[in-house]
């Protein structure tokens, strides 16, 4: 796979220490969408995800977290329940092929 083309990264973190938690977030929040607290769509390439997690690297306790990425499949199906992430009328704008995904994955019903 090229490491530079695009696609969607799960990444789900527990970080023992409040300050290393709430720098762990500031940073992921900077690279992705929060679907929940702890869990991110990060859209980037292979080679993004490894600077992010590089980036992480300085700031964790690996013997007391946990970070873990899922790459992302580019054909999509996803199932939500309960409240979604974006209030009503707000959408994605874009067209990229990960747009879909990214819109099925934070509730998003259309990208305009």
């Amino acid at each position: 796979m090229p490491t530079n083309r695009a696609q969607l990264f799960l990444l789900a973190y527990d970080i023992a220490d409040p300050k290393r938690l709430t720098e762990v977030h500031r940073t992921v929040r900077r690279w992705g969408v929060p679907l929940q607290y702890s869990v991110f769509l990060v859209p980037t390439s292979p080679a993004g995800i490894d600077g992010l997690l590089s980036e992480l690297a300085g700031i964790i306790d690996a013997r007391a977290d946990d970070i873990r990425v899922y790459p992302l499949p580019s054909r999509l199906d996803v199932l939500t329940f309960g409240r979604q992430l974006l209030p009503e009328g707000v959408s994605l704008v874009g067209a990229a092929p990960t747009d879909h995904a990214l819109a099925s994955l934070v509730g998003s019903g259309s990208l305009h």
